[in-house]
């Protein structure tokens, strides 16, 4: 079989037509398509770094695309061709990062905290659904870490929330689990920089992605180039200036250092962060500014 052709029209599959591009990150694309009786579809293609590492991603995939719950994307089919694995999944109408651009450019200001704190809420609880022990993989029951966690991660079908692209998705045993690969930096728990993973690693990246869509500001700075492993790395204290004071607590414990420091859940963090918001300091005025887009 020869490479496939991205591009718009073409057929990858027979009576399948690519429409348009929706996205591309460092190893995959996903496109629009229509099928032959012309509904619409999301196809990822994610490139085939190597045998082993298309296997491990295969398995992965295919043990997600067993996973319902209504704030996961839900992936159709799973296959493999050359160069790619492929991933069909439902179309979504957009991201919270589409949503937080739009904001900006319309109305100058990052997403109302009323209706961002029910994304989040959502978010959570397809998380907490994800990252519990109660999933089977290779004969053993396990949570998934997302290890991805970030507003161009977070899709909106309709007014539901569906938390998508599992490509760096890991399996769970422990609450540490040795992790090679990397996500977003500027998104990824400090632990996640040191080669590691906890059980509240998805949780770190949800607190990065709610005061990004809080503040259009990043809680540390954004580094520059590639992701680098750093052993020795320490994140610096987060500065989370631009949310009041009862908003600065919740997400201070949710990015503490210490991962058994943090909350129980995602949707812990969720639920006290929607009592920080009906706390009186919430009314306290802050100037939320337009962020470089990280993706």
């Amino acid at each position: 079989m020869s490479r496939v052709r991205l591009e718009v029209g073409s057929e990858p599959f027979p009576g399948v037509t690519l429409v348009q591009l929706r996205g591309r990150g460092g190893f995959a694309e996903v496109w629009e398509a229509v099928d032959k009786a012309g509904v619409g579809i999301a196809l990822k293609f994610m490139e085939s770094r190597n045998t082993t590492t298309s296997s491990r991603e295969l398995r992965i995939v295919h043990a997600v695309q067993k996973l319902q719950h209504v704030n996961l994307l839900r992936l159709d089919r799973v296959w493999s061709i050359p160069d790619y694995i492929v991933v069909a999944m439902e179309l979504a109408d957009g991201s919270l990062l589409d949503m937080l651009d739009a904001c900006i450019t319309e109305y100058h200001a990052p997403l109302a905290s009323d209706m961002l704190i029910a994304y989040v809420k959502q978010a959570a609880a397809g998380l907490d659904y994800l990252n519990g022990r109660r999933h089977s993989f290779d004969s053993k029951m396990v949570g998934f870490q997302h290890c991805d966690v970030k507003p161009s991660n977070l899709l909106l079908v309709g007014d539901v929330v569906k938390l998508a692209d599992f490509g760096f998705c890991t399996p769970t045993l422990f609450a540490q689990t040795p992790f090679e690969r990397a996500g977003t930096p500027d998104f990824a728990a400090p632990e996640v920089h040191r080669g590691q993973l906890t059980d509240s690693s998805d949780q770190y990246s949800l607190a990065v992605t709610y005061y990004h869509l809080r503040t259009g500001r990043f809680p540390f700075p954004v580094p520059a180039g590639p992701f680098r492993r750093e052993y020795s790395y320490a994140r610096p204290s987060p500065d989370l200036s631009l949310v009041p004071r009862a908003e600065r607590r919740v997400l201070e414990r949710a990015l503490d250092l210490e991962p058994t420091r943090r909350w129980p859940s995602c949707t812990a963090l969720a639920t006290s962060l929607t009592k920080a918001l009906a706390d009186p300091d919430a009314a306290e005025r802050f100037k939320p500014v337009a962020a470089p887009v990280i993706r």
